[in-house]
């Protein structure tokens, strides 16, 4: 029996980072095959859903602007319509209220998280839970990030995003996401890349135990995108920079396709970083928080 909650429901669709993505082969169709440790840090968009007369989504925040095509094409909407469909019934009457807090096109996968936590809030809502398996199809269907975005917590995500396992559990760690406000596209990117049948990631550990800990093995690692994107968008080679000049940042990284890059440290230590970024980088987006 479906039911409707009267409850408002609120949700941080938390932004998605690559820790390592690397780039194993290429499929005929042209999708790339890719190996990757994804990780969820307290960082995200806000995203509102409750009861109303009519389906309606409200855009705010500081890069809302830059989501200002027609509503049926936001994928959180797409996400409503598809739920509906697959569930089998009438597409629910709500105003979703979304707080655009991350970038857009910067490697994070706003718009794939976005839509991930619109599908689970859907369940929430009207009571139609969907098995697994069927929830992790509707989600690939809108995007190769949706599903590993579906579960927030560290996952390795492989094939051309539909291969999902647990992660390895993660320290105790803070992270400082920088973006020099530069779109990237990812297409370009990945035509960009000089060969695509790279090594997959070494063995992992199951428990990373400090940030040091994960710091050495993630230096072993690689994102075979950074050296395509920084070539393509040279202030990438800049924001990683400024987080390795900063003695607390154990390790610096770009995230995805880039442009938006990572410094991980101490969890005490990423407000410290933050601010000091800020203070360099006024016109840069900047934001630190935990790592899980």
């Amino acid at each position: 029996m479906t039911h409707t909650s009267v409850e408002r429901r609120v949700e941080l669709a938390r932004a998605k980072v690559n820790l390592t993505l690397h780039v194993t082969g290429q499929r005929p169709d042209g999708y790339h095959l890719l190996d990757s440790l994804v990780a969820f840090p307290q960082i995200g968009d806000r995203l509102c859903a409750e009861p109303a007369d009519r389906l309606e989504l409200i855009i705010n925040g500081p890069f809302a602007r830059n989501l200002d095509g027609p509503a049926e094409e936001n994928l959180i909407v797409k996400a409503v319509a598809a739920f509906a469909k697959s569930s089998g019934i009438p597409a629910p009457k709500l105003r979703i209220d979304l707080t655009k807090r991350l970038p857009v096109a910067s490697g994070i996968g706003g718009g794939s998280s976005n839509a991930a936590t619109m599908l689970r809030l859907l369940e929430d809502i009207t009571g139609q839970y969907l098995a697994e398996d069927t929830l992790h199809e509707l989600a690939l269907s809108l995007g190769a990030d949706v599903p590993v975005c579906l579960n927030q917590e560290p996952q390795i995500m492989a094939g051309i995003g539909d291969v999902i396992r647990r992660g390895p559990r993660l320290p105790k760690c803070g992270i400082v996401l920088v973006n020099p406000k530069v779109e990237v596209s990812t297409p370009d990117v990945f035509r960009s890349l000089a060969r695509r049948d790279n090594p997959a990631m070494p063995l992992m550990p199951e428990v990373f135990e400090s940030p040091d800990h994960l710091a050495r093995y993630l230096a072993t690692c690689r994102n075979d995108l950074q050296e395509a994107a920084i070539s393509l968008c040279p202030e990438i080679d800049s924001t990683l920079s400024a987080l390795e000049g900063s003695d607390h940042i154990k390790l610096a990284r770009m995230s995805g396709s880039g442009a938006t890059c990572f410094g991980l440290c101490e969890q005490e230590e990423a407000l410290e970083v933050e601010r000091a970024l800020r203070a360099s980088f006024g016109n840069w987006w900047i934001a630190a928080g935990a790592l899980t």
